[in-house]
This record gives structure tokens, sequence and C-alpha cells, in this order.
């Protein structure tokens, strides 16, 4: 995703109605509610509504929900970007980082890895494809689970991987319980700007946001803060002052559990990328109010303006994370910038794995920036954020990975 530091403020267009008409082969219109008339009826039956239930209804309602639409969300003809977009050599420097692991792990002969919200799936696309070429014996122990719950998405998949679905050594599943089940003794866990769509509380000065509505139009009322709200400011971030939001991310804590549990009888590893902060960040001032949509590369501060018909994201608060990681067993091992990652997997090979398909200076000149933009401070570099961590594997042993070979933890 294309970002913008969570204080940068842009405006994007005004969306037109998000309400649609069908016509049948007797000319005759059927309505199809918007996603807004849905969530009006609901805050007038339930009362005022927490925002982390408003996300989720805008991102993921199974019909009108954001991912649920079948319509590009991804790439040029989108709304943002991922790291995947731009090239795949992120895919084959993750590749050599997942059969790094799978050796410290004893090169097993059976491993899985598991992609939570893979889109698209062009990152699956570049793994399976790159490990088959160059890591033959990793690809033979290897079966890949893509869990996706959008069956819209789940109907891209299908299309983009058929033939490594062919093989049976690659499956897509609707919940993440269902691939930890069948999940052998190695797992790794794998995503990508997973958690920055999960649904948030918002707590102002005020007190914790609710939406409301009258005569159909939205708006904001403030509730005193639950019990959890408040023990997640004292733990793992800080309180808002006059003027100031911020986010309590329970969902992605809730979520990090789930993931932390599957491992209860494994042994593996769980990379988590995407663009966020820690604690000590929020104390020095930074990251607060972060809540931002994205819509045709544009970055909004309204999420109310177009309910369904945009990204709406919230930045990730990794102290979180580690403390409802390292609760259920899952050993921080530390937490890196994406351009510190992907140099200390790709400082063997000189980054090599971008250029090798290049033929012409002209291609090889168009792959540098790519590059550069997945590794610079000005692009993605800098941005996003690494939390590696791991159960099972001797610390000291699993420490040595080579995407932490340049982080300050």
């Amino acid at each position: 995703m294309t970002l913008h530091h969570p204080n940068e403020r842009r405006n994007i267009k005004q969306a037109g109605d998000a309400s649609t008409r069908s016509q049948s082969g007797h000319s005759r219109a059927c309505w199809v509610p918007r996603l807004h008339d849905l969530i009006v009826a609901e805050i007038r039956r339930s009362g005022p509504m927490p925002f982390s239930r408003y996300m989720e209804l805008c991102l993921y309602h199974p019909e009108l929900g954001y991912y649920s639409q079948a319509r590009e969300q991804f790439g040029r003809a989108g709304d943002f970007y991922t790291s995947s977009d731009v090239h795949a050599v992120f895919g084959r420097l993750l590749t050599r980082q997942f059969e790094e692991m799978w050796r410290e792990l004893g090169s097993p002969n059976t491993i899985d890895l598991i992609e939570l919200g893979p889109g698209r799936g062009l990152f699956a696309s570049d793994v399976l494809d790159w490990c088959k070429g160059k890591f033959p014996e990793f690809a033979g122990a290897l079966r890949y689970v893509l869990v996706e719950q959008s069956a819209t998405f789940r109907a891209r998949l299908e299309q983009r991987l058929g033939g490594h679905l062919s093989a049976s050594r690659t499956c897509i599943v609707s919940n993440f319980e269902e691939a930890a089940e069948t999940a052998p003794r190695n797992l790794i866990v794998f995503a990508n700007e997973f958690f920055d769509a999960l649904p948030v509380e918002i707590l102002d000065h005020g007190g914790a946001v609710r939406v409301c509505e009258a005569d159909g139009r939205l708006f904001e009322h403030f509730a005193p803060p639950s019990s959890a709200e408040l023990d997640f400011l004292d733990r793992y971030s800080v309180h808002p002052r006059q003027g100031e939001r911020i986010e309590a991310s329970l969902g992605a804590m809730e979520w990090t559990t789930r993931i932390a549990r599957a491992f209860e009888e494994r042994r593996g590893f769980a990379v988590f990328i995407d663009y966020g902060y820690t604690r000590e960040q929020q104390l020095a001032g930074r990251f607060r109010d972060t809540v931002m949509t994205y819509r045709r590369h544009c970055a909004g501060h309204n999420p109310y303006q177009n309910p369904g018909g945009e990204d709406i994201t919230a930045h990730v608060n990794f102290t979180a994370l580690c403390a409802a990681a390292a609760k259920e067993g899952l050993e921080p091992l530390g937490l890196v910038t994406q351009s510190e990652f992907l140099m200390g997997i790709g400082e063997a090979t000189q980054l090599s794995d971008a250029l090798e398909s290049c033929r012409l200076p002209q291609e090889k000149a168009k792959v540098a920036l790519q590059l550069k933009h997945l590794i610079s401070p000005e692009g993605m570099g800098e941005i996003f954020q690494v939390l590696l961590l791991s159960h099972g594997v001797a610390k000291e042993k699993a420490a040595q990975l080579s995407g932490l070979r340049f982080g300050v933890n």
C-alpha cells in the first residue's frame, strides 16, 4: 500500500452515491441496498456502534464490504500497492528466508507455510515459482496454505494459482483454525499487510468513539472506555491528550493469540510485515490518530464518507503484538525495518535475485528502481516494519537468521 505519514492528511474526491441498480431481462429495476443503509439499520436496532464494528462491516461485510467486492483493490488499477506489486524480488527474498528457517528446523520432510490475507496471490505465486527453481529440496517438503475469508478473493486465488493447486502442495482455506489443525509439527506463519486491516477501537480525549446516526447521517458520539480499552492504553500505548486520538488494536492482539496457540505443539517461525510503531515511539509523541482511508492511491481521513467503497487502515502497535505473542509462548526475535530485513537476506547474493531475469540494460535499470522503492527510506524501506518470532527453536540459533543481520534490537 502506498502510505503517507499518519499525521499527513490528503483530501480525496467525494465519492458518488454507493447505491447500485441492476436490470433484469424484463427491464425491471432491482434495488441493491448500500452498506451505509445496513449500518444505519443496525444502529437503529442495537444503538451506537463501536468503531471496530463499523470498520468490520466496511471492510468485511460478505457482499458489500470493501474486500468482498468484485473490483480491483491492488496495484495501479486499484487503491494501493503492496510490496509484491512492486516486484517479484520481494517474494524471492522471502523465499530465501523461509528456506533458511526450514534448515534451522533441521530440514524436516514436511513443513507448512500459512499465509494470512494473501490478496490476489502475487506473493504466493512468486514464492512457489522461485522455490521450485532455486530450492527443490525445500519445495518438496513445503505445503503452502492460503487463508482467505473473502469468497471473491478465493476465486481470484484459484485462477492465479491453478497450476500449483493441481499439484496438491498448495491449498486455499477460509479460516485460520482449519489451516492450523492440519499443519505438521513444523510451521511458518506469514502475514504481510494483514494486521493493518483489522478493526480497531478509537479512543478520544472525550471517550471511546461510537458511531451514531440521525436522519441517515453518520456521526460520532463518545462513551466511557471499556476496561479492556483502558488496559490496552495503560500497557501498550498512551492515553490521548486533548485533541488526540489513539487506536486500541484489540482485534490484532486476539489474532496474534490465535496464531501463537497454533504453535503450542509445533516448532517454527512467524513473520509479520506491516507499517506500525512501538509504545516508545508513541511516548515520544508519534503515531497518534493513524486511521486512514485509501482510494485510487489517495489517502484520506474521513472513514464515514464512503462505507465499503474504500480501504480503512490503522498503523500496527507492535508492542501489543509482541506482548500477546510472548504470553502464549512465541519468542520475539526482533523488530527491524523492511530495508534492514531485505538487505540482510540479500547480502550474500548481493540482491542478484532481482536482476536474474533481466536481459537488457533498460530492464536492469527499471528493476533497480523497483528494488530501491522496496528498501529505501523514501519508499517502503523505513515505513514497513518486520516482526520475527519463533517457537521451539533456541533463541540464540533463531536470532542468526539473515533477515535480522542488520537489525538493532
